[in-house]
């Protein structure tokens, strides 16, 4: 959901954790074909060790969202011409962690048309502006 906002909030009740870190582990799993859930796996990632009512909601509304989208995934075709390029992207979004004030940085890489690496990732350091955050994930995309 575009602006949810999740945090560790004591406020909340407990789910079982168990069965949140088992649909954190397959949804992890997927990864491996669906670049279009980093975000969102990282994010539910980040309240493994004490997942409450908001981050177990969170987690439904992606696994809703697999459903509806089973048939996509990684499609690598002939290239249309006999150069090959390697295009990449980077983004953050400066919308700081309520927990800790860090942004969140990923990239992609494709080759041929078909994403070849990618990444979505909690900043390591708190980003003042919203230039300084794209700047460090375009720093962080250069070191691929």
């Amino acid at each position: 959901e575009a602006g949810l906002q999740l945090s560790k909030s004591p406020k909340e009740k407990d789910i079982d954790a168990t069965t949140y870190r088992r649909n954190v582990g397959c949804l992890r799993y997927l990864l491996h074909t669906r670049p279009d859930m980093s975000y969102c796996v990282g994010v539910l990632s980040r309240f493994m060790q004490n997942p409450k009512e908001s981050h177990g909601a969170a987690m439904k509304q992606c696994l809703r969202y697999l459903k509806g989208t089973i048939t996509l995934g990684l499609k690598f075709g002939k290239p249309a011409s006999k150069v090959t390029k390697v295009i990449g992207y980077s983004d953050s979004s400066y919308n700081p962690s309520p927990d800790d004030g860090k942004s969140t940085a990923g990239h992609v890489f494709y080759l041929g048309g078909g994403p070849i690496t990618w990444c979505s990732h909690k900043q390591d350091t708190v980003a003042l502006s919203s230039c300084e955050a794209e700047f460090m994930a375009g720093t962080e995309a250069a070191r691929q």
